[in-house]
């Protein structure tokens, strides 16, 4: 299959949930709390659908299964990475995601969790949780127990267009008036350990999972450095944010015209703003604000033209017992 694979998000009403994935995408979305848009999705707590072509209304874990050769016959037991959007109307959770051996042991052979955020708007003043102070694992036990937020959590101003790398073992969250694209491993395993003292939909507090959140977390907390690389042409930009153990991601940064080759196995992208096409093989493809897309393994080379920003991923060896090759999506000329 030569031309690409356009798929509708499955969404996620969450407390913390606004309504920007209707407002900004025109999405048609559950309620005025919905918070996630698993734009391309293949778990089973919320899977992406064809949205059109000869495999319109299968799922992605269907495809997955079945078309193996779409995907370059990636060597693992499932779709290894899962994009969402999501909109931070109030402030998430304090949370941790384990490691793929935690979590096979203790969440029923769940993937661990590694992601990595694009901010793409955010308030003026937003910040975000990334990390905590503790020195010591007792010193963590202790300030979670005192309940000293302040003095445990490491707060970061924001702006649209940064990018985090969020490893497993991570304290984290993603506070109110922030608007993410988020590229993780395909997990919907998270531990809080604090959460406002928030009520939810039974009437009582939400549950804490404070055991297993001391178990994984990193203590020293060690911040992932992020340091992109950017090649730039007459036709727009590539940047490569990060090349981890289980994806890389790019922003492909289009202001006229980009021909791109595929040296992996498969590629998602999300559009994130403005519109324009993709040409492969003489076919032409609209490509919009809020679309999600899948390059399979044959599509090896095309061209994107407009006024268009996408981010791209592919996963890496260790995204799923997958064998051990990596490539790349480069720039190979300008047109």
């Amino acid at each position: 299959m030569k031309q690409p694979i356009f798929l509708r998000p499955s969404f996620q009403e969450r407390i913390w949930g606004g309504n920007q994935l209707e407002k900004k995408y025109g999405y048609s979305i559950p309620s005025s709390n919905t918070g996630e848009c698993w734009a391309i999705s293949a778990h089973p707590h919320g899977q992406s659908v064809v949205a059109s072509g000869d495999f319109a209304e299968k799922s992605l874990g269907e495809l997955w299964g079945a078309y193996p050769e779409l995907f370059g016959h990636f060597q693992s037991d499932r779709f290894p990475l899962l994009t969402k959007i999501l909109d931070a109307h109030d402030d998430l959770s304090v949370q941790v995601h384990p490691n793929d051996e935690y979590a096979d042991e203790f969440e029923n052979g769940e993937l661990g969790k590694t992601e990595c955020w694009y901010i793409i708007d955010c308030n003026e003043d937003a910040d975000i949780i990334y990390g905590h102070h503790a020195q010591s694992k007792e010193e963590f036990v202790e300030l979670v127990e005192q309940e000293d937020w302040e003095g445990l959590l490491q707060r970061i101003k924001i702006k649209p267009g940064d990018f985090f790398y969020v490893p497993s073992g991570t304290i984290h969250a993603l506070c109110k008036g922030t608007l993410v694209l988020e590229t993780q491993q395909n997990s919907d395993t998270t531990y809080r350990v604090y959460d406002y003292n928030r009520i939810g939909q039974e009437g009582k507090l939400r549950d804490l999972h404070l055991d297993k959140a001391i178990d994984v977390t990193t203590i020293p907390h060690t911040a992932a450095k992020v340091e992109p690389a950017i090649a730039k042409t007459i036709g727009g930009s590539i940047t490569t944010f990060v090349e981890d153990d289980y994806f890389t991601v790019y922003k492909w940064d289009i202001t006229n015209s980009l021909a791109l080759t595929q040296e992996h196995y498969f590629t998602l992208v999300s559009v994130i703003s403005g519109e324009g096409k993709l040409i492969s093989e003489d076919k032409e493809y609209p490509i919009n604000f809020g679309d999600h897309f899948i390059l399979p393994n044959e599509m090896h080379s095309f061209i994107i033209e407009g006024d268009i920003q996408l981010i791209a991923s592919q996963p890496n060896s260790k995204g799923g017992r997958q064998r051990e090759v990596a490539g790349t999506t480069r720039q190979v000329a300008n047109v």
